[in-house]
């Protein structure tokens, strides 16, 4: 069987180190079996992708974003949450928030790049619900932010 780690490097990703609060904030709070994650901006180690969908990025340039976005969510759960990925239960639901234009309306398509992510990663575990919204800016420009509520084992 192959673990979530392998499947991360299946789609050429190694975890990443978390990335620090930028403001007054925790990025995971616990509270039984339930993780929340703070919102995660879609960035790597080369920075944060900025920009704004219908302007100057793409729905394959966000969906790209989200994934960086929700790779960053994996990593809080690990390296801040001390949670392995296969004590994960379930991704419960995301709130995917887009950078995007006023007529801009596929912020459920870019949300799709976090989405897929999950799944590819966790199985059946990463099925959510979600929510995607258009907003006007995101923190340091980013494209995508993304927050989680997760099911884990104790």
């Amino acid at each position: 069987m192959t673990s979530p780690i392998e499947k991360l490097r299946e789609y050429g990703y190694e975890l990443p180190s978390p990335k620090p609060p930028v403001a007054s904030y925790v990025p995971v709070a616990r509270t039984g079996n339930l993780v929340y994650v703070s919102g995660q901006i879609s960035s790597n180690d080369f920075g944060v992708v900025q920009g704004r969908l219908g302007d100057t990025m793409n729905v394959v340039q966000g969906g790209n974003a989200a994934e960086l976005a929700a790779l960053n969510i994996l990593a809080q759960i690990v390296h801040i949450g001390r949670i392995r990925l296969e004590d994960i239960r379930r991704i419960v639901k995301l709130t995917v928030l887009v950078a995007s234009t006023p007529d801009f309306t596929e912020q459920h398509l870019v949300a799709n790049g976090a989405s897929n992510l999950f799944v590819g990663v966790l199985g059946d575990k990463g099925k959510h619900a979600r929510a995607a919204f258009g907003v006007v800016s995101l923190p340091l420009g980013a494209a995508v932010e993304i927050d989680a509520v997760v099911e884990v084992e104790h």
